[in-house]
C-alpha cells in the first residue's frame, strides 16, 4: 500500500497530449518571434530599415488586464495622434502599446522628409522593453518615472489597465504630470463606459469630451468602451447630451 502512490502513474488521453503539445508549440513559436524581433530592434538602429511590427508578437496576458486594440482602431489612433505633429513634439503612449507599435509602424513607412514627433510607452509589461522609447510604467506610482520625462508630452493616449477609481485617478496624475504646461495638449482616453462621469472629471482642465467612437479590441470584450478626447476629428463627433 505504501507504494501504490509512486507505482500509478498519471495518463493523459491523446486528445489531452495533443492539446498540450499544441499548447508548447504556440508558446515555443511565440517566444521565438519575441526573440527575432528583439534581435532586429537592436541591430537596426535606422528607422527606415526595420521591418513591420506586429502587437502578435506579444500574447496578451489577460492577468496584466492586456487586451490589445484590432488594427484598425490602433491604426486610428495612432493617425489622431499623427495628424499635423512637427518634429520637436513628443506624443506619449500610456499601457496601449498596441497603439505604440501602429505608431512605430506609421513613422517607420513614412518617407524621411515628413517630420516624425519624437515616441515615450509607459507599459508594465518588460517585454516591450526592446523598444528604447519604453519606460517600465506602474499606475500604482503614477509618476515613479525616469524624470526626463517631467513636461515632456504634447499629445497622449492612455488606456488606464483597470476600471477603477484608483486606477483612473493615478493614471490621470501620470497624464498630467507628462504633459508640457505650455503644450496645445491633445489627449484620448479608451476606457469603460461606465468611467465616464470619472473621466470628464479628472480631465476637465484639458476640456475632455465623449466622442461616438467605438474603439474595438482584437478579442471582443463584455466591457463597452468609449473613447474620450479634448479635440475634434473627422473620425468621430460628439456624443449627444456630452
Amino acid at each position: 500500500m505504501a507504494n501504490q502512490d509512486s507505482d500509478d502513474e498519471i495518463t493523459l488521453s491523446s486528445s489531452a497530449l495533443d492539446a498540450l503539445k499544441a499548447f508548447y508549440a504556440e508558446r515555443d513559436a511565440r517566444q521565438e518571434q519575441l526573440a527575432k524581433l528583439r534581435a532586429k530592434t537592436e541591430e537596426q538602429h535606422d528607422l527606415q530599415q526595420q521591418q513591420k511590427l506586429s502587437i502578435e508578437a506579444f500574447r496578451e496576458d489577460w492577468n496584466k488586464s492586456q487586451f490589445w486594440y484590432s488594427d484598425e482602431t490602433a491604426n486610428f489612433y495612432a493617425k489622431q495622434l499623427l495628424l499635423n505633429a512637427t518634429a520637436d513634439m513628443t506624443i506619449g503612449v500610456v499601457s496601449c502599446p498596441s497603439v505604440f507599435v501602429a505608431l512605430k509602424n506609421i513613422l517607420n513607412a513614412s518617407p524621411p522628409e515628413e517630420p516624425k514627433p519624437n515616441l515615450i510607452l509607459l507599459e508594465h509589461d518588460n517585454r516591450f522593453a526592446i523598444f528604447p522609447e519604453f519606460s517600465f510604467y506602474d499606475f500604482a506610482q503614477p509618476t515613479k518615472l525616469p524624470a526626463h520625462l517631467k513636461s515632456s508630452c504634447d499629445r497622449i493616449v492612455c488606456d488606464p489597465p483597470f476600471l477603477s477609481e484608483d486606477c483612473q485617478t493615478k493614471t490621470a496624475i501620470t497624464v498630467n504630470w507628462l504633459f508640457k504646461p505650455t503644450a496645445d495638449k491633445k489627449i484620448i482616453v479608451c476606457t469603460g463606459e461606465r468611467m465616464e462621469t470619472l473621466v470628464t472629471k479628472l480631465y476637465k482642465s484639458v476640456g475632455i469630451k465623449t466622442t461616438d467612437y467605438e474603439p474595438v479590441h482584437a478579442r471582443l470584450l463584455s466591457n463597452e468602451f468609449y473613447c474620450y478626447a479634448n479635440f475634434g476629428s473627422l473620425g468621430w463627433k460628439w456624443r449627444e447630451g456630452k
